[in-house]
């Protein structure tokens, strides 16, 4: 299929069709495997000097990072480029092209396996498998990122130009020994993730969020923005979706904690989840959605469409930027106003920051019961102002204590998740919208998270536990769903007294 190598040593013979149409290898996008398929659309295919230059750009890239993540010599290189240099001669892009990705993976190890032999190239074993790896990565994925997707355990993969790459793993941020080819490449392998979504990023359009196909969360900004190179930000999704089963063995939440937020979601409580930059929001947001029933239609409006939800009648919606004559925007506020006339039971907003929260919010108080979102801010009392915040933002004239009203006659719940100093993700407050009392709204915590200490290890000691609130409001609401034992039951055996026998009382709030 690839027209087997025949010639004298040195370089294998071979020939270059016109136009190869590897997409991966000029900055197209890919369409789910590595490979465009055969019979891809024109507009996915490059010519073959563009596809040759970039090939031989990312020839010297580093895919270090897996469990290797370690230096690499400039021998290895030079080596690299080389039998990169020898495998674009060689193989026949367009013929690759129709293969699947497990196919196309095998043919180029064996096309360059051979051409290690023919060149009598001097390596070990590990080290020819790992120039094996590099390589397919480089012409069928995303190159050196390609090991730090692999990887469960990192949260966060932060590119800064194309020799400073750092990752989150357990909470702290260490730096990586990836490196890139220079920043053309980095850009390169940026175009082709935001392309998958039909966004593109350039000069005149230096910044941009996408997705990877997995949910993975995406931030591109580049030069003239971006001093130093490319900046990549990749938010990377877990393979296995956490459930709340997974977040008390990680000491996010106790068992009770768990009983009452599955609670809280089967009762159709209206919910915000609460929290800053990366305290795991999303993932809860998650989380809370597996207790909904399989019988009811939800619609879902993100800026990137990151949630997994697993019920059957599920609508997915995603904003759009504007085009590059600015114009074809739609916002999250058009989305969440749209989906009112879609016959939704339950609306669920990716992210709540703007005057979208003003139409959120009309919907939980019309009807659609359970409707959930998310929202950046320390405390559940902040909250309460982000909302009013960003209700004025949308220029509604209306009165403080009307907005105010309006927040407590739609929010039930306010479930505040945050990142502690040692790097681990807590459910700090699981805390109920009970009224106003005059032009305050009143507030009433069911659940806390007490910080007791700090180890030898420098991890903190947490401990949640009840407020001693017997009866919350939600209690109706558990009622009509037949959870008033399961509630009862949960919040007494999470409460903690103090030496005289009395339940810890609720934290200020």
């Amino acid at each position: 299929m690839f027209g087997k190598r025949a010639g004298g040593p040195g370089k294998p013979k071979g020939t270059r069709p016109a136009p190869p149409s590897l997409g991966s290898l000029g900055g197209q996008p890919r369409t789910g495997a590595r490979a465009p398929a055969a019979g891809a659309p024109a507009e996915a295919r490059v010519d073959a000097g563009r596809a040759e230059d970039e090939a031989r750009r990312i020839a010297a890239t580093d895919g270090a990072a897996g469990s290797s993540d370690h230096a690499r010599s400039e021998e290895y290189y030079d080596v690299k480029s080389t039998v990169f240099n020898a495998l674009i001669d060689t193989i026949d892009l367009t013929q690759l092209a129709k293969l699947d990705a497990e196919s196309a993976r095998e043919e180029i190890r064996d096309i360059v396996a051979e051409i290690i032999q023919i060149k009598n190239v001097v390596m070990s074993i590990a080290e020819q498998e790992e120039l094996l790896e590099d390589i397919c990565n480089d012409v069928l994925g995303y190159g050196p990122l390609e090991p730090l997707l692999a990887r469960d355990d990192i949260a966060d993969i932060m590119v800064n130009g194309a020799n400073n790459c750092f990752i989150e793993v357990e909470g702290k941020v260490v730096k990586s020994n990836v490196r890139f080819a220079d920043n053309s490449q980095l850009m390169n392998i940026c175009q082709r993730i935001v392309s998958q979504v039909g966004r593109r990023v350039d000069e005149s359009s230096p910044i941009c969020d996408a997705r990877l196909p997995d949910g993975s969360r995406v931030n591109v900004i580049a030069p003239p923005l971006a001093i130093d190179g490319p900046t990549l930000t990749i938010r990377k999704f877990k393979r296995d979706r956490l459930t709340l089963d997974q977040l008390v063995k990680l000491g996010s939440i106790s068992p009770e904690g768990k009983t009452l937020l599955e609670i809280i979601g089967r009762v159709r409580c209206n919910v915000i989840i609460s929290g800053g930059t990366g305290s795991g929001k999303t993932t809860l947001l998650n989380c809370l959605t597996a207790y909904i029933d399989e019988d009811e239609r939800i619609i879902t409006c993100e800026d990137s469409a990151e949630l997994q939800l697993q019920q059957p009648h599920v609508v997915r919606l995603e904003t759009r930027p504007p085009n590059l004559e600015g114009e074809g925007e739609i916002t999250m506020r058009d989305l969440v106003r749209n989906c009112l006339r879609m016959r939704p039971e339950r609306i669920i907003v990716g992210e709540v920051r703007g005057p979208e929260a003003f139409d959120l919010l009309q919907a939980m108080n019309t009807g659609h019961d359970g409707s959930m979102g998310t929202l950046h801010s320390n405390s559940p009392r902040e909250c309460i102002s982000r909302l009013e915040s960003m209700i004025m933002m949308g220029g509604f004239q209306l009165p403080p204590k009307t907005i105010r009203e309006m927040i407590t006659g739609s929010v039930d719940i306010i479930v505040q998740a945050s990142r502690l100093r040692d790097g681990s993700r807590k459910i700090t407050h699981i805390t109920e919208v009970v009224g106003m009392e005059g032009d305050v709204v009143t507030l009433q915590n069911l659940f806390v998270l007490d910080i007791l200490g700090e180890d030898a290890n420098g991890k903190i000691i947490t401990r949640h536990r009840s407020t001693g609130i017997a009866r919350p409001r939600m209690w109706e609401r558990a009622e009509y769903y037949g959870e008033t034992e399961r509630l009862a039951a949960a919040l007494a055996a999470a409460e903690v007294t103090d030496d005289s026998g009395m339940p810890l009382g609720e934290k200020n709030v």
